[in-house]
């Protein structure tokens, strides 16, 4: 039988078997070969991938170059993250968002905030904050299914991830969506105030607006893979509202964080910049300001 090669996308791994969604819209189980330990890669969830087909079998050929990469959860080719936070058991966290917020940023995804449970009370002073940065920001209910719909249009045409900390209702938002997921959803732990994990491992679902969404589990953090100090020297541009005014500093040295002259800092106090926001950018900046070139991992590209 003659060798069928295609294209597709890995969206299941599990204990050496990778199933790949190939472009014509078959599921492929594949083993890969073994120069991929050889090689030192490792094929991620998220991966556009190559594989071939002999005798009814599948093999991974090749790993195509990504766009991003997380080392947890392990996922690859994010293009959206959707933050999630509730109203309460956990109630919103700014630095937890914009930390997060930055690290999307920094990663190369584009990220949109979400309020969850708009049924339990009024996220106009959040949603306010967000949308006077420029960032995409939605209050729902997947609960009641209030305002879920509005995120039909964010998960079309990409790869989407959703992040938050364990009771938010990332899967509960995700079968407001997409019934027919049927993700798993936890209690919330009423004595530790967040959910159980529900998830076991990463898997990518193909949704009906030409996309696909991640489930992950327990997702509720980024690391950066070693490069603390790279993330440090880009975390002014992870703070898209800082832009117009990093040029005006008096100093190309500048941090942000109390410098006189300091052109971010005056529009802090003109009310142009959110003070919480400038806030978890200092707090972010304390946590890395230690962080040393020959102390990173591999320089991001």
């Amino acid at each position: 039988m003659a060798m069928n090669s295609r294209n597709g996308i890995l969206v299941k791994a599990i204990s050496g078997f990778y199933y790949v969604r190939t472009d014509d819209g078959g599921t492929v189980e594949c083993k890969a070969r073994g120069n991929f330990r050889k090689s030192g890669i490792s094929p991620l969830v998220g991966d556009r991938v190559r594989i071939t087909e002999e005798n009814g079998k599948g093999v991974l050929e090749e790993v195509f170059p990504r766009k991003n990469c997380l080392v947890r959860p392990s996922v690859a080719n994010i293009d959206k993250l959707f933050i999630v936070s509730a109203f309460e058991t956990p109630a919103p966290d700014a630095l937890y968002i914009d930390r997060m917020t930055a690290l999307a940023i920094y990663h190369d995804m584009e990220p949109v905030i979400v309020f969850n449970k708009n049924d339990l009370g009024d996220f106009s002073d959040w949603c306010a904050v967000y949308q006077q940065v420029g960032l995409k920001t939605f209050a729902v209910s997947a609960q009641t299914g209030d305002g879920v719909s509005a995120l039909i249009p964010e998960l079309k045409n990409c790869v989407s991830a959703f992040t938050g900390n364990s009771g938010v209702g990332k899967s509960s938002i995700l079968n407001a969506l997409f019934p027919d997921l049927l993700l798993a959803t936890g209690s919330v732990s009423e004595k530790l105030g967040r959910g159980r994990h529900t998830t076991r491992h990463v898997e990518l679902f193909r949704h009906s607006y030409d996309g696909y969404v991640a489930d992950t589990p327990g997702f509720s953090a980024i690391e950066t893979d070693g490069n603390d100090y790279h993330f440090k020297e880009c975390l002014s541009e992870c703070f898209p509202e800082f832009s117009s005014f990093i040029d005006r500093c008096r100093f190309s040295s500048c941090t942000h964080t109390c410098e006189k002259g300091c052109a971010v800092l005056q529009a802090v106090q003109q009310g142009r910049i959110p003070i919480s926001r400038h806030n978890s950018y200092c707090a972010i900046f304390e946590d890395l300001k230690d962080s040393q070139p020959w102390n990173t991992g591999k320089t991001k590209k």
